[in-house]
């Protein structure tokens, strides 16, 4: 008899959810009332996307958030942000200001698609920061108004910097997508570790774009999403693919699955995407033709999982689904 799925993580009963739409076949599905973020949401944002999210509480608030908020100037820049239901968003007009940092490492160029991993009592923030060319930004917080900056983790030219929620063979571990200065025409996952959260090492390699014939939304570029989820099947990774198509370049996400104590061995993958830019708001923006997870929810009893994702890099999404459907629809659909 197959044992029954565990879920690991703060129980979150009162996080946002709705339920499959009558006559939805997908085992994700879109929030009705998307974009849950206008671009405008603040005096000088031009768009408000890609960005993490999770629970936190001050005052009346549940949820913090740590938003990409480029402005009129087109200049990213990351916000903090509150919330009681974790839908309406009240976010600072002002942006994040780092301290601690050596100052050669401190100067501020850029930053953008920001993760957050709650990692004892201290919440990570990993971002794509700007030091002669992108890399990987680190500080934390505690209380979601002083961060921390750490070292770079890694040299440029990187992105998709996500650590694991918790330490791995008692190091913290981080996934990441090394790149180039442009628009990458490649680009895998890899994994790291750190004693430190400043000398990274034990690099490995966790997968590749698929093959065209294969699974085409995912064949010229992959990266990693959301923090992963621990259950006892393994890390539940949420990750986004790249197809360069007539139309330019279409970013959908889907589903892996990777090994608990060895997360850079892959256990299954999925072939069909679970979200492919198909609403307008996916469809039209800065960027057209763009789904970008960044964050997720999910409440162990239930099975729920809410994922945050940017829609054409202009407005923030969220799409529903249950765990133990997603892993059995990777597992089932699996390329590998």
């Amino acid at each position: 008899m197959q044992s029954k799925l565990e879920i690991m993580g703060e129980p979150q009963p009162g996080m946002p959810w709705e339920e499959r739409p009558a006559g939805c076949r997908s085992v994700v599905w879109r929030y009705s009332k998307n974009p849950i973020i206008g671009r405008d949401a603040l005096s000088t944002s031009n768009s408000i996307f890609n960005s993490a999210v999770v629970p936190f509480r001050k005052g009346e608030y549940n949820y913090a958030g740590v938003f990409r908020c480029d402005d009129t100037n087109r200049r990213m820049r990351l916000h903090v942000g509150f919330s009681v239901d974790g839908l309406k968003w009240d976010i600072d007009e002002e942006d994040i200001r780092l301290t601690g940092a050596d100052p050669e490492v401190g100067e501020w160029v850029y930053g953008y698609d920001p993760r957050v991993a709650k990692i004892g009592d201290r919440y990570y923030v990993t971002w794509c920061n700007g030091y002669h060319g992108p890399t990987i930004g680190v500080a934390w917080t505690d209380d979601f108004a002083t961060f921390h900056q750490l070292e770079n983790a890694f040299l440029p030219y990187n992105r998709n910097g996500v650590l694991f929620p918790r330490k791995i063979n008692g190091n913290y571990a981080m996934l990441s997508r090394p790149s180039d200065t442009g628009h990458t025409p490649f680009g895998d996952i890899f994994y790291s570790e750190s004693p430190d959260l400043t000398y990274w090492g034990r690099h490995r390699h966790v997968m590749a774009p698929a093959a065209f014939e294969l699974s085409a939304w995912q064949c010229m570029k992959i990266g990693a999403g959301p923090v992963p989820i621990e259950t006892s099947e393994g890390w539940l990774l949420f990750y986004h693919g790249v197809l360069r198509s007539c139309n330019g370049y279409v970013y959908a996400f889907g589903s892996a699955l990777l090994d608990r104590d060895e997360p850079w061995k892959v256990l299954a993958r999925s072939g069909p995407y679970l979200i492919s830019p198909r609403e307008t708001y996916e469809c039209m923006g800065d960027v057209p033709n763009v789904t970008f997870p960044c964050a997720s929810l999910h409440d162990p009893a239930t099975g729920r999982v809410a994922i945050y994702y940017g829609c054409a890099d202009t407005v923030t999404g969220l799409a529903f689904g249950y765990i133990p459907e997603i892993i059995e629809f990777t597992k089932k659909n699996s390329i590998l």
